[in-house]
Formats: structure tokens, sequence, C-alpha cells
């Protein structure tokens, strides 16, 4: 398998590793969340109905590419990574319910719910999350010893908990029907969407072998990049079609929240993803061509169009 540290920088295809890395980790997850037997396997069909419904899956590919770029072995992140899809997942499970965001639609296809019930789907998320560290705990590499393995649990609980990703959807529960300013709207957003881009990329470069000042670079790079993709989220709300992406759009207008466009118009929307890109380039200054994946992937997340 051709790896990110090998990529010649002129000749990289992000497009070819993004799929080529979405596979690797489809390909394990199918391996490490059970399909389950007897009465209680409608919670495992929940789980894996939403966990392969499709995705980019742009948090495990960023572990990845981060365990890359710091001269790491692909496989060492690579339960890591699954743990990181197996949590935005339950997360996107939780945001469906009638009591979060009440969206039917998710990735083209019913939200859980909508399949399973409520009471289900909330399972489905709860065991999702809770497994995820079961993953990381257990994925053994030699590579990597026991107390980097703790860290890496230890960061991802605090982004994926209360100071992070959950915290981020309190604050935007409570942010509706509010004027947000432009600093508060990036914390929100540094903590329910940007939380879990840094863990994946810290959490790569430890499991890589980085060194303090890689993390740091690292970390930066996540935040820029992270915060673009959440702006680029915002633009497609309000610009894009829900056959295209894949879920309702219009859906932060209708429940009164704050976004990039609204505060800052779609023009000025779009100069500020494509600032933050730049910045996150250059925070990987410091890098050689085997952060060729974490480059294409920060121009790839101001690009898209899903």
């Amino acid at each position: 398998m051709t790896t990110a540290k090998e990529a010649d920088p002129q000749g990289f295809n992000f497009e070819h590793y993004l799929e080529e890395r979405r596979k690797l980790v489809e390909d394990t997850l199918r391996l490490v969340v059970p399909q389950g037997e007897g009465p209680a396997s409608v919670l495992f069909e929940a789980m894996r109905y939403s966990l392969f419904a499709g995705g980019k899956r742009l948090r495990p590919v960023i572990a990845l590419a981060a365990c890359e770029a710091v001269g790491g072995r692909t496989r060492s992140a690579l339960g890591f990574a699954c743990a990181l899809e197996m949590i935005h997942t339950y997360s996107m499970i939780h945001d469906d319910l009638p009591c979060m965001d009440d969206d039917d639609l998710r990735r083209g296809k019913p939200a859980n719910h909508k399949v399973y019930g409520e009471a289900i789907a909330t399972l489905a998320g709860d065991a999702l999350l809770t497994d995820a560290f079961k993953v990381v705990a257990e994925w053994q590499e030699t590579d990597v010893s026991a107390n980097v393995v703790l860290r890496v649990i230890q960061e991802l609980a605090c982004a994926a908990g209360s100071a992070g990703m959950v915290g981020g959807q309190t604050l935007d529960i409570l942010s509706e029907g509010r004027t947000l300013g432009i600093d508060e709207l990036e914390l929100l957003h540094s903590k329910k969407t940007g939380a879990l881009f840094v863990v994946a990329a810290r959490g790569g470069g430890w499991l890589g072998g980085a060194q303090p000042d890689e993390i740091e670079a690292l970390s930066a790079y996540a935040r820029d990049a992270g915060l673009a993709f959440q702006i680029m989220d915002d633009i497609l709300d309000v610009s894009s079609s829900a056959e295209r992406m894949g879920k309702r759009t219009q859906k932060d207008k209708a429940h009164g929240k704050a976004t990039y466009p609204t505060l800052l118009g779609l023009e000025r929307s779009r100069e500020l993803a494509h600032q933050l890109k730049q910045r996150a380039l250059e925070a990987l200054a410091g890098f050689g061509a085997q952060a060729q994946a974490l480059r294409g992937l920060a121009s790839y997340v101001v690009e898209r169009e899903m």
C-alpha cells in the first residue's frame, strides 16, 4: 500500500488517497463492530446501519495521515481511526433525534430513529460511543507504548465529552434563537466540530511517534482545517440541496441558529474558509512530503460540494 510518506509531492493524488484510506477504515470497522445474534441483535443492526451508511471518513483519515506525517505506520493509528468514526457516528445518530436537531435524513438515508425508533437509536449511539474506547484500548501494536495509548484515550475522552463535542452541542442548543458574536460562534464550533478534528491529528501524531513540537503543529493545522470545514458546512447548508448533501438543508435557519453566512455573508465566509486553509497549510511547513495527505485534506474541505 502506498503511504503519504512515499508519495511524490508533485504527483500526489488526494482523492485516491482518501478512497484508499476510507476503504481501509471501513474494512476494519466491519471487524471491530460486531453484527451480534440473539434477542438484542437489533442493537448491532442499528449500530451498523448508521456506521456503514456512507460518509467521507475525514476524521479517521486525518488520524492516519497525521500518523504517517510523523513517520509512523498507518496500522498504528488504525484502531484509533475506527474509534473516531464510531464516536462521530454516535453524535450524528443523537443529533438527528427529535429532542435534538430533529432530522429525518442522514447521508441520503432515513435517520436511525426513523428506522429503529428513538429508544434503539439512542442505545445504538450509546453503544458506539462506549465501544469506541474499547477499540482503542484493545488495538495492540508493538511500536506503541501503553503510556501513549493511555494519553490518546484521555485526549479522546476530553474531545468527545463535556469539554469538547458534547459541550459544543450544548452551546449549540442554548444558542438557538439568539444572536451570537463571531467569537461565540467560533468557540461553539471549536468544541462541536473542531475538537474531534484536533484530537484526530494529535492522536494520530502520538501513535506515530511524534515529538511535542510536531504535536503542536498538527494541533494548529487541525484547528484551522476543522473551522474551515464547519464554515463550508454552513455555506453548503444554504447553497446546496438535500439531494447533494444527503441531509436536510436550510435547517440552521429553521432552528434560528447563528452561522457564518448569517454573520458574515456568503462571500466573506468563503474568504475566511480559504484563509483558514492557508493557515492550516502553513502549520505544516516543518513537515516534508509525508504530510502531503494532510495538505490535500486542507484543500479538500474548502473545495467540497457536499
